[in-house]
């Protein structure tokens, strides 16, 4: 081909194809996904479980208030092979939810006293809940507790600590009642080697939270309360819910102060009953000891200790260790009791200035009588209470000293007091001379028969005497007596003054019977009236003087 002399027209070829945006653009879109996914992501963390039960890697997913906030993404065994260890995956917002205090669990379906709980998971499956009370560190590493708790974490209320050292027991979500309403229940239990007592972890939810006061007690309600003592019989219970479970309920016991709200965890004691609770408002009480030459059976520690039927304490104590144990079998030997006289009781001040009071007080009294006794309280159970009582006719004593108690002196109770009396009309009946007193009693029916056979005789005669009278001397003293009869008749006959004479004395009577009739009603009601005086006669305490213008009334 011939050339014409022409410049060749040169064309640069592009290095780079446009087909290659394609891929570009798609490594873009995946870069930007990649970190968007990768930003977006929240923290990896590890739950150790005690087994696996239900759970499963990429389906089971982490809920707090039913809102999922994580799935678990693998699961293997722990190092030691004891334990399950689960990682998964959390949303990116939940990075404040994981503290060292936040709670994991599996939630399955389960069926105990406290109610029926993880019905739903048979239909969604077993998912773990969490929850948390965004206190405490940071943490990513976290070990499930093997039940759901009682109280989940961030709940609003008060964590309060009970101590126990009787035989009574309580569980994990027992609950704490408040005037018959749930408001609490038991969260842990721990024992102390130590000190041998029971603690138990307990939250009372809000608002009932605020009726925490230092002067609350708490004390035990569980089941039927039965008590036989000697103020009788009592059978109590407190809720249907505690009949079934264990519970206790709190309180301020009646005349006590409120006193200060408690903000922060406080430790408080599991009383008996609310008795014993009420108890303690009495902190103080001054010790005495009785000697008991009667039987103790009946009494108890803790039977009340009453002043004219009033309680002014409580039995402290029954036959205390002094080292003479072995003398109780010998004869004459009292049997000590110690009692305590609570000043609070008795209106005087609960503290040592009012057991002072209450030592000098009881001095002075039992130099003017003052004595204590076993009394009957209950006659079906046979409980015993001790009575203190003044007896203005009681001998002088004074007080003497059992180890370090002072001894109020002591008298027989009433059961004693009749057992003597009865025991004295026997002895009088046993020194009768009953051979003497029957063959008297055979003699005088021997003369009782001799006379009766001499009546029939002298009977026996008279009849004899009537026949031989002549008939016509009877009938003419018989006309001569109906003639007398008719004379006295006259002169008992309406309008007589004989007649008017009876009915003035009939009306005379009839006017006295009337006035009477009220003293007659009073003899009825109170016989002894006429002893002693009706108006109550005001009493005197030991050292006082009479009125002696009531005195000369």
């Amino acid at each position: 081909m011939a050339n014409n002399g022409e410049p060749a027209d040169i064309k640069h070829v592009k290095s780079i194809s446009k087909i290659w945006l394609v891929p570009f653009i798609a490594v873009c879109m995946g870069g930007w996904m990649f970190y968007h996914q990768w930003s977006n992501q929240g923290p990896l963390i590890s739950i150790v479980f005690e087994n696996a039960s239900g759970l499963e890697a990429g389906k089971t997913k982490i809920k707090m208030h039913n809102v999922d906030v994580g799935e678990v993404k693998s699961i293997e065994l722990t190092e030691d092979l004891q334990k399950v260890l689960v990682t998964a995956r959390m949303s990116a917002n939940s990075e404040g939810l994981l503290r060292e205090n936040t709670e994991f669990w599996s939630v399955n379906p389960r069926i105990s006293l406290n109610g029926i709980s993880g019905l739903n998971t048979l239909v969604s499956g077993t998912y773990i809940n969490m929850s948390t009370n965004l206190e405490g560190r940071s943490s990513r590493d976290f070990v499930a507790l093997s039940a759901p708790p009682i109280t989940p974490s961030g709940t609003p209320g008060l964590h309060v600590t009970l101590n126990s050292n009787a035989e009574f027991a309580f569980k994990e979500g027992d609950p704490v009642i408040y005037k018959g309403l749930k408001v609490g229940e038991f969260e842990s239990i721990y024992f102390n080697f130590d000190e041998r007592v029971v603690y138990y972890n307990t939250f009372i939810q809000a608002p009932y939270h605020k009726l925490i006061t230092t002067n609350t007690k708490f004390w035990n309600t569980s089941g039927v309360e039965m008590d036989i003592g000697a103020n009788g019989f009592k059978v109590k219970s407190s809720s249907i819910e505690t009949l079934i479970t264990n519970g206790v309920a709190f309180g301020v016991p009646e005349g006590m102060p409120q006193g200060e709200r408690v903000n922060e965890r406080s430790y408080f004691s599991i009383h008996e009953s609310y008795e014993s609770a009420a108890e303690e408002r009495y902190k103080e009480s001054a010790k005495f000891v009785i000697l008991v030459d009667d039987t103790v059976r009946g009494l108890r520690v803790g039977a009340p200790v009453e002043y004219r039927g009033i309680k002014v304490g409580k039995v402290l104590e029954i036959n205390p260790p002094n080292g003479k144990q072995h003398k109780w079998l010998d004869s004459g030997v009292a049997i000590p009791v110690v009692i305590g006289i609570q000043p609070g009781r008795v209106e005087q001040t609960d503290d040592a200035a009012g057991i002072e009071f209450i030592n000098q007080q009881i001095k002075i009294w039992v130099e003017n009588g003052f004595r204590a006794s076993l009394q009957t309280g209950n006659l079906l159970t046979g409980a015993l209470f001790v009575n203190l009582e003044q007896y203005p006719d009681a001998p002088v004593a004074q007080m003497e000293q059992f180890q370090q108690y002072s001894v109020i002196p002591s008298i027989s109770n009433e059961f004693s007091q009749i057992t003597e009396k009865v025991s004295a009309i026997l002895d009088n009946i046993n020194d009768m001379d009953l051979v003497q007193m029957s063959s008297a009693a055979n003699q005088m029916m021997a003369d009782i028969s001799a006379s009766a056979n001499s009546m029939n005789t002298t009977a026996d005669d008279f009849a004899e005497t009537l026949k031989e009278m002549d008939e016509q001397q009877v009938s003419v003293k018989l006309s001569a007596a109906l003639s007398g009869i008719a004379e006295l008749t006259r002169g008992f006959s309406s309008g007589s003054k004989t007649n008017n004479e009876i009915n003035d004395t009939l009306e005379t009577l009839q006017h006295r019977l009337r006035e009477l009739q009220p003293l007659l009603l009073e003899l009825n009601q109170a016989p002894n009236s006429l002893i002693f005086d009706k108006s109550p006669k005001p009493y005197l305490q030991p050292g006082s003087q009479p009125n002696t213008q009531q005195g000369n009334r």
